[in-house]
């Protein structure tokens, strides 16, 4: 009874998490694009407005990392996030799995309430990812760039015991950036949950494959650099969590068994 308790307060945390990322975050990505906003005369330059964007969706990634519910379930939010620590060895298959649907649950929860921006969320298909004009294969490999550049930061600032308790505080700069960069490419996901919740609620699935393939390769990709370059030794995780401020108290995913 204990072990599934943990696990389910676990798994609806994350639920939670995710949901909040989704609604805050594309309500940002809503209000700052949407046909008719105002923001687009306060800022006119796009490129300051997908740099203001991506920060301020960060940044909601970043509360989401260091509220309660970040503190139970270590704030993953993303399936390839949760697939990284799985291949670190810091999470069971089971709990992976949990996880992942946990997210795409919340995804759904998380958008719903997105349609109550009416027509300036239609406008935008309330923030569906989908490939610009350069085509499907430089949207794929803007992704897997992205994906790489965000398991990257977080394999190095989780490795380190003196970063790990500032992880969170650089999401809102690489996401900055990389949106920035990026987002004309293919909308700069690096999520699949973050691109399933509106691809639901606008029911649009085209080319979503892009979301889920470019991100794995992206987390793949690092995941053998460390293995191979043995950067693994110097950066070590331990524990499956994004969420390290003010030691939290759960150490139920520090090594994939949930304990007591």
């Amino acid at each position: 009874m204990l072990k599934k308790s943990i696990e389910a307060r676990l798994l609806i945390s994350e639920a939670v998490g995710t949901g909040c990322l989704l609604f805050f975050g594309l309500s940002i990505v809503i209000f700052n694009w949407g046909e008719g906003s105002p923001v687009a005369s306060w800022i006119p330059s796009e490129g300051l407005r997908r740099l203001v964007t991506g920060f301020l969706f960060g940044l909601i990634g970043c509360l989401v990392t260091l509220s309660p519910v970040g503190k139970i379930s270590g704030a993953h939010i993303n399936p390839v996030v949760s697939m990284a620590f799985w291949l670190r060895g810091k999470m069971r298959a089971s709990t992976m799995i949990g996880y992942i649907l946990s997210q795409m649950i919340g995804a759904i929860i998380g958008c719903l309430p997105l349609l109550f921006w009416g027509e300036l969320g239609r406008s935008i298909q309330f923030g569906v990812t989908l490939p610009r004009s350069n085509g499907l294969l430089s949207a794929l490999l803007g992704e897997v760039l992205t994906t790489a550049c965000l398991i990257f930061y977080l394999y190095i600032f989780i490795g380190r015991k003196k970063l790990r308790n500032y992880t969170a505080y650089g999401i809102p700069v690489l996401y900055g950036l990389i949106t920035w960069i990026e987002a004309p490419i293919s909308g700069c996901s690096t999520n699949p949950a973050r691109s399933f919740g509106p691809a639901i609620v606008a029911a649009n699935f085209s080319f979503y494959w892009i979301y889920w393939i470019g991100p794995l390769i992206g987390m793949l990709i690092i995941t053998w650099f460390f293995r191979v370059r043995r950067m693994r030794r110097v950066f070590k995780m331990e524990a499956a969590r994004l969420s390290y401020h003010n030691r939290p108290g759960s150490e139920a995913l520090k090594t994939g068994d949930f304990k007591d």
